[in-house]
Parts: C-alpha cells; sequence; structure tokens
C-alpha cells in the first residue's frame, strides 16, 4: 500500500487542470512511487506509463518526426483522437523530449505527468519550450511528520506555540535519534535493522553517483566530483570557500561552481544564501547542507552539532525561503520567511542553554525580527526552547 506524502495534497488540486505536471527531486526520493500512484488513480484504459531509462522507452521520443512519435504511441495503444494519459518517469534521460511533449501538448489532447531527478535539465529545456504550459513541483526526503507516517506512528504534532514537557520529549526522543542518523530517504526509512539501513543508504548514493554523476554530467574527472563531495560532507553548516576547495583539489575555481551548479540541480545538496535584513540578500558566502542528514551520516566524521543543524534545515525547508545571517561573530543558523512574508530565526543548539537565549534575543532584535527560538537536540527548560517535532 502507497504511504502518501503531503504533496500529493498539493498535486491533487491540479490533476483536472490541462497543465502539464512535472515532479522532479533525487533519485530514489519517490517520485516513481507518486507517479505509479496517480497513473493508478486515473479511471481511464487510455493511458501509458513508460519509464525513459529503459532504451526501448528513450527510442520512442527519438524518432526523427513527431508523426513517427505518434505512431509509436499507437502501437502501444493509446489512442490520440480522445483523452489521453501520459506518466513519464525519469525524463532527464531523453534530450528532445521537452519539443516532443509540447507538439503532442499542443496538437493532442492529452494530460502529461513527468519526472526527473535533475532540476537544472528542467529549467535549462523546459524553461521555454513549455512556458505556460506547466506546474512543477518538488519531491524531498520525508520530513519528520512524514517519517512517522512511514514507521505507523500514531502522531498528533504539538502547537508550535506549545511548551514540552521532559516526558512529551521523551516519547519522541529515540525516533528523533533515528531521523537524525537515518534520514528521510522511503527505502532507508522502510527498512528496520540499523545493518541494512546503511546499506540501503550507500546504495542510493552509489545509484546517485553511478546515474546522474557518470551519466548525466558527463564529467571529465569523475574522482574530483567526488572528492569534492567528501569536502563538503566536512563543511557542513559552513560557508562554502571556492578559492580554498579549487586549491585542495586542484581545479579550477569555475569548476568549482559546475560542479555545485551540478550537485545543487540533482539535489545532493543545498546552498544557503546570506541574509541582510529585510528583503535583502547578501552577496556573500553560501553555505552548504545536505538534501538529507543520512547521506552526511553516512560518510564518516561527520560533527554531531553539524548533523543535527542539517537535519533542522530538512524540516524548516517547508517553511520557506531559508537564510542564515551572520555578522563578525554574531550569527543565527536559519533565518526564514514564510509566504506571508513572516520572518523567523532560528538557532540550532544540541543543548540549549539562557546564555544562547539571550545571545539570540539581542541579536533579533537588532534585525528586527520578532519570531527567535532555539531548536535543541536534547531536552531543555530555555524559554522559546523547540523541538524537531514541533517544527
Amino acid at each position: 500500500m502507497i504511504i502518501k506524502r503531503k504533496l500529493f495534497r498539493l498535486i491533487d488540486q491540479y490533476i483536472p487542470s490541462r497543465q502539464v505536471l512535472v515532479v522532479t527531486g533525487m533519485r530514489r526520493v519517490g517520485k516513481t512511487t507518486l507517479l505509479r500512484y496517480y497513473f493508478n488513480k486515473i479511471k481511464s484504459e487510455n493511458k501509458i506509463f513508460l519509464d525513459l531509462e529503459d532504451p526501448f522507452n528513450q527510442e520512442i521520443f527519438e524518432k526523427r518526426s513527431y508523426e513517427a512519435v505518434k505512431k509509436s504511441l499507437d502501437t502501444r495503444g493509446i489512442d490520440l483522437t480522445r483523452q489521453s494519459y501520459i506518466f513519464l518517469d525519469e525524463i532527464q534521460f531523453t534530450g528532445n523530449l521537452p519539443s516532443v511533449v509540447k507538439y503532442l501538448y499542443d496538437h493532442y489532447k492529452i494530460k502529461f505527468f513527468l519526472t526527473g531527478s535533475a532540476s537544472f535539465y528542467l529549467k535549462n529545456l523546459f524553461s521555454e519550450s513549455l512556458a505556460g504550459r506547466k506546474y512543477i513541483f518538488e519531491l524531498f526526503p520525508l520530513d519528520f511528520e512524514e517519517f512517522l507516517w512511514f514507521n505507523k506512528v500514531s502522531y498528533r504534532k504539538p502547537k508550535f506555540t506549545q511548551d514540552i514537557d521532559e516526558n512529551t520529549f521523551e516519547l519522541f526522543s529515540n525516533l528523533v535519534e533515528e531521523y537524525i542518523l537515518y534520514g528521510g530517504m522511503p527505502e532507508v526509512v522502510l527498512t528496520k535493522k540499523t545493518s541494512e539501513k546503511r546499506e540501503m543508504m550507500s546504495d542510493i548514493f552509489t545509484s546517485y553517483f553511478q546515474m546522474e554523476v557518470k551519466v548525466l554530467g558527463d564529467f571529465r574527472k569523475n574522482q574530483a566530483i567526488r572528492n569534492l563531495i567528501l569536502l563538503l560532507a566536512k563543511r557542513v553548516g559552513q560557508k562554502v570557500d571556492i578559492q580554498r576547495l579549487s586549491q585542495e583539489l586542484s581545479i579550477s575555481r569555475q569548476t568549482i561552481y559546475e560542479y555545485l551548479e551540478f550537485l545543487t540541480g540533482t539535489y545532493l545538496i543545498g546552498l544557503v544564501p546570506a541574509y541582510g535584513g529585510g528583503d535583502t540578500v547578501v552577496r556573500k558566502q553560501k553555505k552548504v547542507y545536505f538534501i538529507d542528514s543520512g547521506f552526511l551520516s553516512n560518510f564518516q566524521n561527520s560533527h554531531s552539532g553539524s548533523l543535527f543543524e542539517n537535519v533542522v534545515l530538512q524540516v524548516l525547508r517547508s517553511w520557506g525561503k531559508i537564510y542564515y545571517f551572520q555578522k563578525n561573530s554574531k550569527e543565527v543558523d536559519f533565518i526564514v520567511k514564510d509566504e506571508k512574508a513572516t520572518t523567523w530565526a532560528f538557532e540550532v543548539k544540541e543543548t540549549a542553554t539562557a546564555s544562547d537565549e539571550r545571545n539570540l534575543n539581542r541579536l533579533v532584535k537588532k534585525l528586527k525580527i520578532q519570531n527567535s527560538y532555539l531548536v535543541a537536540r536534547h531536552f531543555s527548560k530555555v524559554n522559546n526552547c523547540k523541538y524537531l517535532f514541533q517544527l
């Protein structure tokens, strides 16, 4: 049985629309499961599901003419003279797909459902060809609430404003620690044995490296991008120093920029910009985080504090746009601006103290941010202290 994700609720609203629905996200984050769910939900026999990692399926959309594509779909049982539904998984493996989709969309009554694991591909190739014809959604690893659903934990999320007592904290503590260590990749969460979780995470990363880096990236030096990933894992929560990375890896600054764009575009990492107050984004070095803490903990020498900070970012991702603030020695880990333009400040601590609270209060007062909280890994009696299961 499919366990529905939060994104399903949003996509449901767009099923009746004419537009193409595109879901992007990291490899094995659950895109195929989502696509299968909607394929089975559509009450029509005039539909088809194609995995475009399969060269035989790729060949359908690599025909010399659109009429040849139409004939190929016809041989697969699709009648384009009436309402049709075409589901295409991992579209990044078929380079000319956007033009084919545009032609079919414009000339026939087809509802397209597409998934891809490379956002940079979609932005570069789909931006113009499907302008006004598509909705793009991003699927990320499970947040903590979804993690509990997958573990079949009966859960009523505590109010964010609620003060948490130690007994309530203890109810969630083991689950929080599991989420921190193994992250929110669906396959890993559904795997119960610790040894198998680690094997699964290694397998997912290997799959990412083999398919995204070696095939999609087509880089001359795969070893260099692998070494960059390892260096970034040691720098989680820190500003990305392009010059230093260039020196350590003996590759150009421009190549570092290209690698970072690729790693971001294929959802392995995320880069958080600096915040300057109001709507200002300061042109400073960005901070690096991994898309999922499971990848980070699977690398050796991952610092416990950085790992927890990475997890908090994962959960805050759904709140809105995320920034960090740093001036001299003063710093706020995350400043979040939601869709209503409300600004929130979060300082992440494994063990929160009264001194941490005072420092945060002084800093956010200068920044004119009214909503500020400490996010702690361990139980604390400090005021305004929140926990992962409240976010």
